[in-house]
């Protein structure tokens, strides 16, 4: 079972502390909490209930138990069980996937994935700039808008590094006596949001295939060297991958070539020179990669509807 939570908003934290069960003894039987649960075992074993689903919570694994569900102990320990629980929720929309198929709360489901690599993939036509679209409506500047993303977090799990998860829940239980102070909520969720990284990297180790870690490889390359001269030939050198592969891959992930995303990431790069520099269309289309100003400006407008100068004046 994965649970997807649709990001921004980020989910928040709300309390933690940490809990021991002698043998004999197990958790407690409840429903309708409104809020997710992260179990997390340091020692022992948690024997668990969901509905119909029963989980075995061991040393160094985490359970996330959900919103207004049965939740209940399966069985009483059989040894002394140390463990932590963290209550969490969020306001914006999340569901859960898994061999009994997709499941949704709170407001519209989360069907698919959106790449964070921002809102520039968006298809064709749509406007975007600003300018009045069909019936006059003055649409938002995509560089203004925040990229959504999906937080994908198992239900349960392994840690892949239970000490680094152990000393951010010693933390919280630390800042436990200060929450009333205004500076502490933010630090707490700063520590949160480590543990929902550490959750997601969990969730990934084994989910990404072949072909999407090929992609993710190239645009973190083309990413990482947008203002060089990049090749085909050489984005297969450097990745030890055929460049026909590379494309193959990038273009199911993306839906675009390699070379079509690399334009497109400079184009994003220079639109941000357009409005925080006062350097020349020239020097721009330079330092973003381009060999030719006048082929950076026919791109530009290919892309954005309207020529570099105009989209700064926009902003002047």
């Amino acid at each position: 079972m994965i649970l997807h939570l649709a990001a921004p908003p980020l989910p928040f934290y709300i309390a933690s502390g940490t809990h021991q069960f002698p043998p004999g003894h197990r958790h407690l039987n409840r429903q309708h909490i409104h809020v997710f649960d992260l179990l997390y075992v340091r020692s022992g074993c948690l024997y668990m209930g969901e509905e119909e689903r029963r989980y075995e919570v061991r040393e160094g694994q985490a359970l996330i138990l959900l919103p207004d569900r049965h939740h209940f102990g399966s069985r009483d320990c059989t040894e002394s069980t140390l463990y932590d629980w963290l209550h969490f929720s969020t306001s914006g929309p999340w569901s859960v996937s898994g061999t009994g198929g997709p499941e949704s709360r709170h407001s519209e489901a989360v069907h698919s994935e959106t790449w964070p690599q921002g809102s520039w993939l968006q298809e064709a036509g749509e406007p975007v700039h600003g300018q009045p679209g069909p019936g006059g409506k003055v649409h938002v500047h995509r560089e203004f808008e925040a990229n959504p993303f999906l937080l994908r977090l198992p239900q349960y799990t392994s840690l892949p590094q239970p000490a680094r998860m152990e000393e951010l829940l010693d933390q919280l239980t630390r800042l436990a006596p200060e929450a009333h102070l205004s500076g502490t909520p933010l630090r707490q969720q700063i520590l949160f949001q480590e543990m929902l990284g550490m959750l997601q990297g969990a969730s990934e180790a084994g989910r990404l295939s072949p072909q999407t870690q090929c992609a993710e490889l190239a645009a973190s390359f083309l990413r990482g060297h947008f203002s060089e001269e990049i090749t085909a030939a050489r984005l297969g050198e450097c990745l030890n991958f055929h460049p026909v592969y590379i494309a193959r891959c990038m273009n199911k992930a993306y839906g675009c070539s390699p070379m079509e995303y690399l334009l497109r990431y400079r184009i994003e790069q220079s639109k941000l020179l357009l409005m925080q520099t006062g350097y020349s269309v020239a020097r721009i289309a330079e330092e973003v990669g381009f060999r030719s100003a006048s082929y950076f400006s026919a791109t530009f407008c290919r892309l954005e509807g309207i020529s570099p100068r105009q989209f700064r004046r926009q902003f002047s």
